[in-house]
């Protein structure tokens, strides 16, 4: 590519912002050339998301701070261009697209970037259109944006960063608040513009595996402030950078490594449907022999039954119909399905926030109806995807220590309680910090310290790792694995998280438009095609590793992958 000239160039680079003393990114050299496809990935606090800001102006416009060595978009002077200039060259999808409607309907809002350049109605009409059909989003034109799911936000801020014929993509981790299925369709997507567009595509983020669906045709690793790796996916999956950086590398390829085996680039292990599996397969085979199954322990004692239950906002249009379940005391389950399928309505149900049309919820055997909403809350606590939605006291103590104040307990049990609490939640040491001074994943403990200490027998939890790295997601859900275990408390996860699904829960609860089509272990729902497809699940691709290995059950494979992924993370391996 030497004599093409680079889209987006940074030249020992440095940029400090101004409240930190340290800077955020250091000695910067990278080139991006036009029509690349290039993924960024990098644990929380890299300064992955910082070096997006500087190709897209909000550094310096927005985020001020100080900048050493030089960097140009299109060979010119992002600081001479202004944002307005900048936003001409560079489109950004955020991935809070909230932040980003500005109409009352979606062709309104996809036409904004037209109205500012005064084009002229009929042909504003006309892009419009076009835009929204390359989104798959014609049929929601007429919509106001606040009606629409995770995946159609998306879909309609992709067509308003695109309808503007700007040269630079840039996606701001795409996948977070989508079910897995919208995720592959966005992937899918942005691949389609590129080639169809010819445009540069620059996509921010922590689900490797998922972003990795379509080629790329580099990896840049973030670790620290710098580069520490740009190179193609195949060189950079048969490399220990992702590891080292705390950044989960694909799940078959860990499973290839738990056999022991060592992943060349020659195999192409990109993606496992096209990557060489015969130099492994012998290995994979001998491995999948050797792994015991622990014995299970059954749980008998029944803590919460949903019978029947159906609800509707609107009459007519039922959300929930003739859901029923029984939950164990101690389990850890998931419930899954895709965006708006009544999952987040089942968790509203079983804490009282919302009364069903039909059908009843039991506690411990007894119909919960004539419990009050503050009586529910002492034993089902619930755990919203946001902290900031739950978090209403600046000081982490006064947080933590308002349930309990409300219900008029005497202050010296509140204070023993709380530290009690703040202990096995590991922010003891913060005791007297204010809420603000915390990361995202530290104001997460909060809010969950703020339920436990009310000492709930059963605890739900929303997308519990949202928008967490690597490292943050294992941090909190071996915490909630070790109140689960230790403090007996049954738990309830409500996610998108393929992994997390398999990984730290033993059965999981599926939903799809509104009534629940399967009630098994993750391993065997992963597997399933049909189960998966009507759910907007993602087949694991520990499924297509087994099929190409001749292991003739794919689902003995992933639970064995299971059992023993969790045999050397107690070992601490």
């Amino acid at each position: 590519m030497g004599q093409m000239e680079p889209i987006i160039a940074f030249r020992n680079f440095s940029f400090k912002y101004r409240s930190q003393v340290e800077p955020t990114l250091k000695d910067i050299n990278l080139e991006i050339y036009p029509g690349e496809k290039v993924l960024i990935v990098g644990p929380s606090g890299s300064g992955k998301s910082t070096l997006a800001h500087c190709m897209n102006g909000l550094v310096p416009f927005s985020y001020k701070g100080d900048i050493t060595g030089d960097y140009q978009i299109k060979g010119q002077n992002p600081r001479k261009l202004g944002i307005f200039g900048l936003s001409k060259m560079v489109g950004t999808v955020l991935q809070d697209t909230d932040g980003q409607f500005i109409g009352l309907t979606v062709a309104e809002d996809i036409a904004f970037a037209l109205e500012n350049d005064r084009v002229e109605h009929q042909e504003m009409k006309q892009r419009v259109k076009e835009a929204a059909q390359m989104v798959d989003v014609k049929s929601l034109l007429h919509h106001s944006p606040r009606e629409l799911s995770g995946g159609q936000k998306q879909r309609v801020s992709m067509a308003g960063v695109m309808i503007d014929d700007v040269d630079i993509l840039l996606f701001d981790e795409p996948l977070a608040n989508l079910d897995p299925a919208t995720g592959k369709r966005a992937i899918d997507l942005i691949d389609h513009i590129q080639k169809d567009k010819n445009v540069t595509i620059i996509i921010i983020e922590h689900r490797l595996e998922d972003a990795l669906y379509r080629d790329v045709d580099r990896i840049i690793v973030v670790g620290d402030g710098q580069i520490v790796a740009d190179t193609t996916p195949d060189e950079l999956l048969a490399m220990d950078v992702l590891e080292q950086q705390g950044i989960r590398e694909p799940l078959y390829l860990t499973a290839l490594k738990h056999a022991g085996c060592q992943i060349t680039k020659e195999s192409r292990p990109q993606h496992i449907e096209s990557m060489n599996l015969e130099p492994y397969r012998k290995q994979m085979n001998t491995w999948f022999q050797s792994v015991q199954l622990p014995e299970k322990e059954r749980q008998t004692e029944t803590i919460l039954e949903v019978r029947d239950l159906s609800f509707a906002y609107t009459e007519g249009q039922p959300v929930l119909q003739d859901v029923g379940f029984k939950i164990q005391k101690g389990e850890m389950l998931s419930i899954v399905g895709k965006n708006g399928a009544g999952k987040s309505t089942l968790s509203n149900l079983i804490c009282g926030f919302l009364t069903p049309a039909k059908g009843a919820i039991f506690l411990h055997g007894e119909d919960m109806k004539a419990l009050s909403i503050k009586e529910r809350g002492e034993k089902i606590g619930l755990v919203m995807q946001n902290p900031n939605q739950m978090i209403s006291k600046p000081m982490i103590y006064d947080e933590v220590a308002l349930g309990l104040q409300v219900r008029g307990v005497a202050p010296d049990e509140v204070k023993d309680r709380v530290y009690e609490t703040l202990k096995i939640c590991g922010l003891y040491p913060f005791r007297n910090w204010p809420v603000s001074a915390l990361s995202f994943g530290q104001k997460k403990r909060v809010s969950i310290a703020s339920i436990l200490v009310l000492n709930p027998e059963i605890l739900i939890l929303d997308e519990p790792t949202a928008g967490q790295d690597y490292r943050h997601y294992t941090e909190i859900m071996e915490f909630l694995k070790k109140i689960n275990e230790e403090q007996g408390i049954t738990i309830i996860m409500i996610t998108h998280d393929m992994h997390l699904m398999l990984e730290y829960t033993d059965r999981a609860i599926v939903i799809a438009d509104g009534r629940m089509i399967a009630d098994d272990t993750p391993s065997r729902i992963l597997t399933n095609e049909q189960i998966a497809d009507t759910a907007y699940l993602k087949k694991t691709s520990l499924y297509e590793l087994a099929v190409k290995c001749g292991i003739s059950e794919p689902s003995a494979l992933v639970e064995r992958f299971i059992a023993d992924d969790r045999l050397r993370r107690e070992n601490g391996k």
